[in-house]
């Protein structure tokens, strides 16, 4: 016999359990089927372990800098294995509260390798053997992994995807990062931290290329005086791996060819979905391997929804949760709850965030986005170096710009590079919601002394009002 559901979900990142949870409030009987650990890549091996990381090399960056703010400090040194330990333990303890959740919101588990048999229907192999299920939905949520390089294929020795960047042997001595994404500068930013030679090779003409082209700029200059070695509109033509590390052929700017020695490299150059060999061919529509679905989730077939990485991007793990509130609240409309109200996901409003040192942060369109489309734009910059919160910080480095529409005053986007800009920007993407013009902004108060006054300042630059510039 097989087990039947309202809803099963196949996955459990950040969408897929978030998806599971809001369909278990709106009183749906739910199920969620996840292969390895529950939480998914994000909770376990992407975003928040990555974050431990990255806090202990900024607090390794603050103590080698003690000086800097009237301190002493002597014998600093960096235990990558501690660090590494530190940061596993983060993600187990997320690891349990997912499974906490599960439990408090009565949402039965399935371990093992999920395949879909129909729209509504799938399999689970695990431990207990092959399971049947069905559901009157099924929800995809199945995310998405690290490119290769079809050259140099990760061996997680010398060659590395984010996976086994976090979970290091050794510290690199001298380190290749391959893509200048927010997963490739967030490692290149850590292992510069702990000390290693870096070296960013980037195949367009300028890092983080999805940002404004201000704040990739700014982040080339500041990487290059923390000594990083940065090669944007260069090419990898080949990666040779012995044992004792990996021989780089880099094709520069001026066209010629060059070879180089490093201990270790990352391969940080994108993602490719997990949508094959799960049933799906003849299910869904598909374009580079991502489901394509429409904006409450919805696949071409009866039942079936898609949420997160397997779906078109941005491939932001905010984004695959709000996803799958939306997708549950859908199918619980479409099963009578009227208490469920469904929202579309406005792509436009959704932040990004890149957590190297100094932080990026931004949402809705870059000023050259802006031109491109058509608008007459008013334009606002303020630098940390006016603010007294960063300056008493000590991280006077750094800028908020904000994009406006000349003539209606719609705040179109805003970006940001420096200190805590990654808490900041929710600001302005409430903001965008809210569908906030440059008045309202004026006129609200901002509390003082605070980083976020520079929120403020930029706006009121947008119209030659800025105060402390």
């Amino acid at each position: 016999m097989a087990s039947s559901y309202d809803v099963i979900v196949l996955g459990s990142g950040p969408g897929g359990y978030v998806a599971a949870i809001r369909c278990a409030q709106l009183g749906l009987n739910t199920a969620i089927v996840e292969r390895e650990n529950l939480g998914g890549i994000c909770l376990n091996w992407g975003c928040i372990p990555t974050k431990a990381l990255l806090r202990s090399a900024e607090i390794f960056h603050y103590m080698q800098h003690a000086g800097d703010y009237g301190l002493k400090a002597q014998k600093i040194e960096a235990d990558l294995e501690a660090v590494v330990q530190r940061s596993r333990g983060v993600a187990k303890q997320l690891n349990q509260g997912v499974t906490h959740l599960m439990k408090k919101n009565k949402i039965t588990v399935h371990m093992g390798e999920g395949a879909l048999t129909g729209p509504t229907s799938l399999t689970v192999k695990g431990d207990k053997g092959e399971e049947k299920l069905t559901a009157k939905h099924i929800i995809v949520a199945t995310g998405a992994r690290a490119r290769d390089l079809p050259f140099a294929p990760a061996d997680g020795k010398r060659v590395w995807t984010y996976r086994a960047a976090m979970t290091p042997p050794e510290m690199p001595k001298k380190l290749l990062v391959i893509g200048s994404g927010a997963i490739g500068i967030e490692f290149a930013s850590f292992y510069n931290d702990m000390g290693s030679d870096v070296t960013v090779v980037e195949m367009l003409d300028r890092l983080v290329p999805v940002e404004d082209e201000e704040v990739s700029a700014f982040l080339e200059k500041a990487l290059k005086k923390q000594g990083m070695n940065i090669l944007t509109g260069t090419g990898l033509e080949d990666l040779k791996v012995s044992a004792k590390g990996v021989t780089a052929k880099i094709k520069g700017k001026d066209g010629k060819g060059t070879s180089d020695e490093f201990t270790h490299a990352i391969i940080a150059i994108g993602i490719q979905p997990n949508t094959e060999n799960i049933g799906l061919e003849e299910l869904v529509d598909m374009d580079r391997g991502f489901i394509q679905i429409d904006p409450y989730g919805r696949t071409k077939s009866k039942g079936l929804w898609a949420i997160g990485d397997c779906t078109p991007g941005p491939w932001l793990a905010h984004k695959a949760s709000h996803e799958g509130v939306t997708a549950a609240e859908a199918i619980a409309q479409e099963l009578g709850n009227k208490d469920a109200h469904p929202h579309a996901l406005d792509r436009n409003n959704i932040p990004g965030c890149t957590y190297c040192h100094p932080q990026i942060a931004s949402v809705g369109m870059t000023e050259a986005k802006a031109k491109e489309a058509g608008y007459e734009v008013k334009v606002g910059n303020f630098p940390f170096i006016g603010n007294g919160k960063a300056i008493a910080l000590g991280e006077a480095e750094g800028f908020i710009k904000t994009v406006f529409d000349a003539k209606t005053g719609e705040l179109l986007g805003a970006h940001m590079i420096g200190a805590e800009v990654t808490e900041l920007i929710q600001g302005y993407t409430v903001g965008k919601q809210l569908e906030t013009t440059e008045a309202e902004l004026m006129q609200t108060v901002f509390p003082h002394p605070t980083l976020s006054e520079m929120m403020h300042e930029s706006v009121l630059g947008a119209y030659g009002k800025a105060l402390h510039i």
